[in-house]
């Protein structure tokens, strides 16, 4: 085997770390390149949102379930975090893990009665009980603000020293964002991954092969449901403040625009899609007024040309393209 080919086998062996590696170095350098606070906000609020879709790309495209209820564990988590640091005082990196915890326990309960159901009654069930939460939030005002929001939620801090700018929260929230991701990729080429893509394909077939299907969903969901409560908490101490509006269903709605997009079964799709739906209103703004239709646009869009999502669309376009090249010199050759 000559260097170039070693080369290459080392780089075809070692791609995802590499490629983690290499976004790594980017996202540590953008700052430099680009200290504009609204700039940086916004990729830090695209950094939240991909905690929250990769959570439920794993449900979704993997699982081969629906929920259209993961804003409510957005806001839990949000709330959460807000009500223990501002009311009862605790440091909000404990806050964040313990509120983690209750939400996984919450998503447990939920997902054993829920989970007993498939299909539209899944996504009707997920459906209400984010309708409940959304409700509670408005409601309960003397503990949540209710349709006020909540404020003087404290930014998070390491030794003592304040997470209070964009630049330092842009580590934070994007160093969180990676572990995910991180932890995703691992996920799906483990065995239990494989045991997912067999349930997402065929639940009776994977029931078949050993795949104890109920168990296999409930954990992703639960799992699912605690990368979406990191994600609230993250967002309450980055932007100091939380307002029922944003945990509702029309999030719960662009959290699944936001996978279908990126692509099922596709964690690097999670984090385009994410941005795609992130970005698309500021590059557009003259129609922030009509948003909801501009995501149901482009979902329409996508599910028309790419319906296996962008990123694995691009993917497997260009792979037909580069095989019909090959195709083409090799039968000129």
């Amino acid at each position: 085997m000559t260097l170039k080919e070693k080369i290459l086998y080392f780089l075809y062996l070692h791609r995802t770390g590499l490629t983690v590696l290499a976004l790594s170095v980017a996202l540590g350098l953008f700052p430099l390149v680009q200290d504009n606070p609204y700039i940086l906000g916004l990729t830090n609020l695209i950094a939240i949102y991909t905690i929250v879709v990769l959570g439920l790309n794993l449900f979704i495209g993997y699982a081969g379930q629906i929920s259209l209820g993961h804003a409510a564990f957005f806001g839990l988590g949000a709330y959460g975090s807000a009500l223990l640091t501002v009311e009862a005082g605790v440091p909000s990196w404990p806050a964040m893990v313990l509120v983690a915890a209750i939400v996984s326990l919450v998503a447990l309960v939920i997902g054993l009665a829920a989970l007993r159901l498939a299909g539209h009654y899944l996504a009707m069930a997920t459906l209400g009980f984010n309708i409940v939460v959304y409700t509670v939030l408005v409601q309960w005002d003397e503990v949540t603000g209710g349709p006020s929001g909540f404020a003087g939620i404290p930014s998070l801090s390491v030794a003592g020293v304040g997470i209070d700018d964009e630049i330092k929260l842009h580590y934070v929230v994007w160093g969180i964002a990676l572990l995910c991701l991180t932890l995703g990729l691992n996920l799906v080429r483990s065995g239990v991954g494989r045991g997912l893509a067999a349930l997402a394909g065929d639940e009776t077939a994977a029931g078949a092969l050993g795949v104890d299907t109920r168990r296999a969903k409930i954990k992703v969901f639960v799992l699912s449901a605690a990368f979406a409560s990191v994600a609230g908490s993250l967002y309450a101490h980055t932007f100091n403040f939380v307002n029922p509006d944003t945990f509702g269903i029309f999030a719960s709605v662009d959290f699944v625009i936001m996978v279908v997009v990126g692509g099922l079964g596709s964690i690097w799709g999670s984090l385009f899609g994410a941005a795609i739906i992130t970005w698309l209103p500021e590059l557009i703004d003259v129609f922030e007024a009509y948003k909801e239709i501009i995501h149901g646009l482009v979902l329409v869009l996508v599910l028309m040309f790419l319906p296996q999502g962008l990123v694995s669309g691009i993917v497997d376009v260009a792979r037909v393209r580069i095989a019909r090249w090959k195709g083409r010199h090799a039968s000129a050759g």
